[in-house]
């Protein structure tokens, strides 16, 4: 694991040392004011065991966007992937190979000083832990849209990868799961009118021929995938429409049998394709497409991360 404390002002000498426990105060500050922010992401092994990160650009970019919010200092560039490369260089026997194989890749930072008084710490850790994983869903997700719960407001840290926001989700999501769902599809906390994200991925919805993905904002997290994929379906001249999108829109075009497809995206799932929906107590069934763009968007979108196709893009970040 990779580890850099950031005290007087300045982050200090990193170093890497074997996975293991910390000793932390009871009075450290992120156990008291939640003052923490992560990134997800991959790394791949293609079939010639070459290893390659997917838009680690755009990870940097959003952990510091969130540490500004949380008022917590910038990572420098070279120690970020420095720390990354060096890490999956040394555990490079971990990237395994193979169709969903992977390596997930943890950077995070926390408030390490200690005291209890209700300000932003002095010192901070930064750390990055990693570890081999193979598909996260296998199987079609079942969602409910939010009624009465939030993900986020605005003006709050929706956009930022915070580690309360997390937290504040899961009894919801308890609450969905003991009625037989996946997970919670988020709508706006003023009115639940909106629809904005599934459980921790964007989500897309194909009206007709039609991608619809509500707009970024500080509400909803600017997923690396999910960018991905509006991209990729440019590129293949599918209709992209970044709006917002109401729950009375989806279901009157359920009703009228446009709703073709709903699927998540996000680094741990990469796309994630939903069976049907339910709102009011009432479930609402999708059925399966043979030009389905979950099958289409995920199969590109892996072809480039295991380095079996071309990148017009540039997104592979070779490590070695």
């Amino acid at each position: 694991m990779f580890e850099c404390d950031y005290r007087d002002g300045a982050w200090t000498q990193p170093t890497i040392k074997p996975y293991g426990p910390l000793a932390l105060f009871p009075g450290t500050k992120v156990l008291h004011y939640g003052q923490a922010v992560f990134e997800g992401m991959k790394a791949f092994k293609d079939d010639q065991g070459s290893v390659f990160l997917f838009r680690p650009e755009e990870n940097f970019k959003r952990i510091n966007q969130s540490s500004e919010r949380l008022a917590i200092p910038n990572f420098p560039k070279d120690l970020f992937f420095d720390a990354i490369e060096n890490l999956l260089r040394l555990d490079n026997a971990w990237v395994h190979q193979g169709h969903g194989h992977a390596i997930y890749i943890r950077p995070f930072v926390f408030a390490s000083e200690t005291g209890v008084s209700a300000a932003a710490a002095t010192e901070y850790k930064f750390m990055v832990i990693m570890s081999p994983v193979t598909a996260y869903y296998s199987e079609k997700l079942k969602v409910i849209i939010a009624e009465k719960y939030s993900r986020a407001a605005d003006g709050g840290v929706g956009y930022a990868k915070a580690a309360g926001n997390y937290a504040a989700q899961f009894y919801p999501t308890n609450l969905a799961r003991e009625k037989g769902f996946h997970q919670v599809i988020w709508t706006d906390a003023q009115n639940h009118e909106f629809l904005e994200e599934a459980g921790t991925m964007n989500v897309f919805f194909r009206v007709q021929d039609t991608l619809i993905t509500a707009p970024t904002s500080d509400r909803i997290l600017d997923g690396v995938t999910r960018k991905s994929i509006i991209d990729l379906a440019h590129a293949k001249g599918i209709d992209v429409s970044i709006r917002k999108f109401s729950v009375t829109e989806l279901i009157d075009a359920h009703k009228a049998g446009d709703v073709k497809e709903i699927f998540g995206s996000g680094t741990a799932a990469t796309v994630s394709a939903i069976s049907g929906f339910s709102h009011n107590e009432t479930f609402y069934d999708l059925h399966d497409q043979s030009d389905s763009y979950a099958h289409l968007f995920k199969g590109l979108l892996q072809d480039i991360q295991y380095n079996r196709s071309e990148d017009p893009f540039g997104w592979r970040h070779k490590v070695l």
